[in-house]
């Protein structure tokens, strides 16, 4: 049974106690309200004002789990908090683990900084979570991605505009990079897991993925540079930082490029050409 005064409560001292660049806002001049405004959590939970300042006041309806899901990612609860918030809007918390797509709140924090950076959080099966306007630009908007096809990985073998942003010199080697990772992820998760299941699908669909899984490569290690074919400004090698959050097996990835290099100015008109191709 949902609490409402309770819901109410925890969500507006959770409110009152966030700041604007704590999620990746602007302050903006002649700021008085205490923590952000009801208006601009509408924007990061994705829904319209006049619903969660219903939600605020204890008068709205109960939440649905997606939306509740959606409040906590906006408002970068815990993963406690998250589960409290769940409670108190009537619902069963979700699980947590490799199989949730939970993005913790440290991991936004970092990504929130990171706007002018190629950026983005995975799942262990490659499914990008969350990304950077810039790593939309240079990888293509995840957004618009669902089910299976959210993973690099299980595209790169079912979808040809996967190889898209790719060399082609760097194709096998991808190849065997993503089989190989695909397999220690089933062997860690046992039979009967997500990343089985995923196996079990490129098995039914792709012959080179057959091909490759019958070989039993592990421990096959992507280049330090990684190598990008964007359509518009050519070729950019970057490097790669990665994070990890290991309650929740996401990680972070951060791509660099040299400062004063030919990647790194790229990098520079590629923020200004976004996801618009250039005339």
């Amino acid at each position: 049974m949902i609490d409402r005064e309770g819901l109410a409560t925890f969500l507006r001292h959770r409110r009152e106690s966030l700041q604007p660049e704590d999620v990746g806002m602007s302050r903006g001049q002649r700021r008085r309200t205490l923590g952000l405004r009801r208006e601009e959590v509408a924007v990061l939970c994705h829904m319209s004002t006049d619903y969660y300042a219903r939600l605020e006041r204890g008068t709205g309806p109960q939440p649905s789990e997606q939306m509740i899901a959606s409040i906590a990612q906006g408002l970068h609860l815990s993963l406690g908090e998250r589960d409290h918030v769940f409670r108190l809007a009537g619902h069963n918390p979700p699980p947590r683990g490799a199989d949730s797509d939970y993005v913790g709140p440290g991991l936004l924090r970092i990504l929130d900084r990171l706007q002018d950076t190629p950026a983005e959080i995975i799942t262990e099966l490659g499914e990008t979570l969350r990304q950077t306007p810039l790593a939309a630009a240079l990888f293509g908007d995840a957004s618009e991605r669902t089910g299976p096809a959210r993973s690099l990985g299980y595209r790169w073998f079912t979808d040809p505009a996967a190889r898209t942003p790719y060399p082609p010199d760097d194709a096998v080697q991808l190849s065997r990079v993503y089989v190989a990772g695909l397999r220690e992820v089933v062997t860690l998760r046992g039979p009967g897991s997500r990343a089985a299941r995923f196996a079990e699908l490129l098995e039914a669909t792709s012959a080179e993925f057959r091909t490759l899984w019958a070989a039993h490569e592990a421990g096959i290690q992507p280049t330090e540079i990684k190598r990008f074919a964007h359509p518009e400004v050519g070729l950019v090698e970057l490097e790669c930082q990665t994070l990890l959050d290991p309650e929740q097996s996401h990680r972070l990835l951060v791509y660099t490029a040299v400062p004063g290099s030919e990647s790194y100015e790229k990098l520079q008109l590629l923020s200004v050409i976004g996801t618009q191709a250039l005339p």
